[in-house]
């Protein structure tokens, strides 16, 4: 009791009390405030917070249809299509006769890629208004050209025309810009096309939505298989298959990276083990499971190209080492190998150039002091080959050196061309000349290093100087 006999009343009587002098609320006009304040914030092209106020007048209002029509709208602008796809179902479910509402949803259909619910779609707008044809000519035409595209790629994906299908896939994404089927086939046809980092970026925008996106996961997967990196390849394909346990094309995938990495490794053994032919038959195996699979096809052209070399058949491990290049344009392996066969067959100007070409692409000390020998080879095949003329090998010691420049000078003395033709004659006076110089030069201890380190040796300086 206070002092004048009265309680206290409590705060919740307080409020009952202060509520029968507040006015009603007018919900129909706080709705339509919070629609025409979203409406103004779209003129804007402020869509972030035009969907904060439509979302505000559909909490108020929440069978109104148009209201969910202008956020469906607004969903629109920003990509957001399948938001904007349920906000058009839900305007036509509280309002059949709503034509932009169904207008909104075969628009959202066509822009997430499902053809066959845009058409349904469209059927159906068709039939609750047949004579405003007109205002979805631009859906239909839409859909027609999709479904050709699609046709389109689907063929080309048969032939390996894979920049074609990045092509039409560029011009479905126009009018289909959130179809995850369309970006995971270009972005598998960028990776099939060795345009890694593009097709790693798509799939990545991609995962970025979704990150169980199968699809894109596949591609990444691809990526790293055919940059040769079989085990991290592998982890994706599995990962995929986690996810989408019926997917094809990584279980196969999979299959193919076990298969590549075995039959690889049972080459290489070989190969240590001196099976030269098994070594063969097993790379060219390998060769065969994934054609493309560029890098790591050029790592087995290349292990082909060891094989040749070891049998010292340098004209096949030319072609292989030639094919590994192909494939892969920086391989550096391949073109040391080459250089090397290329050599041994006496072709120094073609060594010399694959020289050059190493030497710019790593400008090492290595590819340096590789670049100078195969200069010294090219130089050296240009001149007169000592030994050859005298019949030693360049292994031949001191003795070995006179004895074969007598039985070369006995063979080519002019005394015993003497009553041979004016032609004989001086082939034979040439030659024994030649076999005086090469004596003079492979019987002096000096001058025979120099010459075979492919030195002038008509330079002063001893060809030290660059």
């Amino acid at each position: 009791m206070s002092e004048n006999g009265s309680q206290n009343m409590s705060e919740e009587e307080e409020d009952f009390m202060d509520t029968e002098d507040q006015p009603p609320r007018d919900i129909e006009k706080e709705a339509e405030d919070a629609k025409n304040t979203g409406n103004s914030f779209y003129k804007q092209k402020d869509y972030f917070k035009a969907i904060k106020f439509y979302t505000n007048a559909i909490n108020l209002l929440p069978e109104k249809a148009a209201y969910y029509g202008n956020r469906a709208a607004a969903y629109m602008m920003i990509n957001n299509y399948p938001s904007a796809l349920n906000d058009s179902m839900k305007s036509v479910e509280n309002d059949p006769n709503f034509f932009k509402g169904g207008l909104r949803m075969i628009k959202c259909y066509i822009a997430l890629g499902n053809l066959t619910a845009a058409s349904r779609s469209l059927q159906d707008l068709k039939s609750r208004d047949p004579n405003n044809s007109s205002s979805y000519a631009s859906e239909t035409t839409n859909i027609n050209r999709l479904k050709d595209l699609e046709a389109s790629a689907d063929k080309d994906m048969i032939k390996s025309d894979f920049r074609r299908v990045v092509y039409v896939m560029d011009r479905a994404l126009e009018m289909a810009p959130a179809c995850v089927n369309y970006k995971t086939k270009r972005a598998e046809c960028l990776a099939l096309l060795g345009r890694y980092n593009e097709a790693q970026e798509a799939s990545n925008e991609m995962l970025r939505a979704n990150s169980l996106n199968a699809g894109a996961l596949y591609v990444k997967g691809l990526c790293l298989f055919y940059q040769d990196h079989l085990d991290k390849a592998r982890q994706h394909f599995l990962q995929v298959l986690r996810v989408d346990p019926d997917h094809s094309k990584a279980r196969l995938a999979v299959k193919e990276v076990k298969e590549l990495e075995s039959t690889k490794q049972k080459g290489n053994q070989a190969f240590t083990s001196g099976k030269n032919e098994e070594a063969l038959k097993l790379y060219r195996a390998a060769l065969l499971i994934c054609p493309n699979n560029k890098l790591t096809n050029a790592k087995l052209h290349a292990n082909i190209a060891a094989v040749f070399m070891k049998l010292r058949n340098h004209e096949e491990a030319v072609k292989e080492c030639t094919a590994a290049v192909k494939l892969d344009n920086g391989y550096i392996k391949a073109y040391a190998r080459r250089i090397v066969c290329l050599q041994e067959l006496d072709q120094h100007e073609e060594a010399l150039r694959d020289a050059e070409k190493l030497h710019k692409m790593e400008h090492s000390r290595e590819s340096k002091q590789r670049l100078r020998d195969a200069t010294i080879k090219l130089k050296m095949s240009k001149r007169k080959d000592y030994y050859k003329i005298l019949g030693c090998t360049k292994a031949a010691n001191e003795d070995e050196v006179k004895k074969a420049y007598k039985k070369a000078a006995l063979k080519h003395h002019p005394d015993r061309h003497s009553h041979g033709t004016d032609e004989e004659k001086a082939t034979a006076e040439k030659q024994f000349k030649e076999v005086g110089e090469a004596y003079s030069v492979l019987s002096d201890p000096n001058k025979k290093v120099r010459y075979d380190n492919g030195e002038d040796l008509d330079d002063p300086m001893g060809g030290m100087h660059d």
